[in-house]
């Protein structure tokens, strides 16, 4: 097998996962499938979109993410009147110097949430594209190198409320997953309502790795071994998805692979298994086709595996 992971490698990196998993479930409760899927989109170098209704807890999970890695948290609220400079920066004349100077603007951090996203205009939604494609930002000609590492967590209310902007398709695509956390359980939400307020809770969490331990965990998930029936199960869904208005890009596959790489890695596997590609194909699949989460998960029922 052409891979230099092992299997005991898989497990230690398995056990290390699910402690930053269960850290995370301390701090948003009753939600330990969304949790563990947003680890996994991070753990395959994806930008994360969550859409669900206002106060359950999208923004709390995107900080803690962060602060259980030890990485740098920005926050932008993103309003109609935002301009793709209050994001990204400006140049700003300089008398002393007697020329522009390049101000950083918030996106230039480890972890950017943009929260609620659509209630901007398309313009300034825009003005992450290059952000989250190619970790940078240009600004008059220059190019300006992000920090390493660079996610985006965005979140975004359902399209049907008042105010909202639909993200395009080219911006939808460059997240790697979009997951909706739900209303809690009945006894989650008990201990909620009776427990620790979560934003002392996540004030006093402390990192569970540093980010060069979840660095290598990236590197072993991209050696997670794919088999060549496997790659024809993957492909059969992508050929499926386009029997609608819209299917999956060949990226839409890549993507597609890399969470099924990372799930496998998750579970302590060196290989790729069918129930990984199911597990994350909702979550990769929902936004970039027609029909949305629905049609992914009725692709996942009725495509056999080989």
């Amino acid at each position: 097998m052409p891979i230099d992971l092992n299997p005991k490698d898989a497990q230690l990196a398995s056990q290390q996962l699910h402690s930053l998993v269960e850290a995370l479930s301390l701090i948003l409760l009753g939600k330990e499938d969304a949790i563990k899927l947003a680890v996994c989109c991070l753990l395959a170098r994806g930008h994360l979109l969550l859409e669900d209704q206002p106060g359950v807890g999208k923004t709390l999970l995107s900080q803690a993410l962060a602060q259980s890695l030890g990485l740098q948290f920005r926050r932008v609220q993103f309003t109609s009147d935002l301009l793709p400079a209050d994001i990204l920066g400006a140049s700003i004349y300089d008398r002393e110097a007697g020329r522009f100077a390049f101000h950083p603007g918030p996106v230039f951090t480890q972890v950017l949430l943009a929260d609620e996203i659509n209630r901007t205009t398309p313009k300034t939604q825009s003005a992450l594209l290059e952000a989250m494609e190619e970790s940078s930002v240009t600004c008059d000609g220059v190019s300006h190198a992000l920090p390493v590492p660079f996610f985006v967590i965005a979140t975004q209310n359902p399209s049907h409320q008042i105010g909202t902007f639909m993200l395009p398709e080219s911006q939808l695509d460059r997240f790697l997953m979009r997951l909706a956390l739900g209303i809690p359980d009945r006894s989650a939400e008990r201990m909620i309502l009776r427990g620790a307020d979560r934003r002392e809770m996540l004030r006093a969490m402390k990192p569970v790795m540093a980010w060069t331990e979840f660095d290598a965990l990236q590197q072993m998930a991209r050696q997670i071994h794919v088999s060549g029936p496997l790659l024809d199960y993957v492909q059969n869904l992508l050929a499926a998805s386009r029997g609608s208005l819209q299917g999956l890009s060949p990226r839409g596959g890549i993507a597609l692979l890399a969470a099924a790489k990372a799930w496998a890695l998750i579970a302590g596997r060196i290989m790729v298994l069918p129930e990984d590609v199911q597990a994350v194909a909702v979550a990769v699949m929902g936004h970039r086709i027609s029909g949305g989460s629905s049609h992914a998960e009725l692709l996942v029922e009725e495509v056999p595996i080989p």
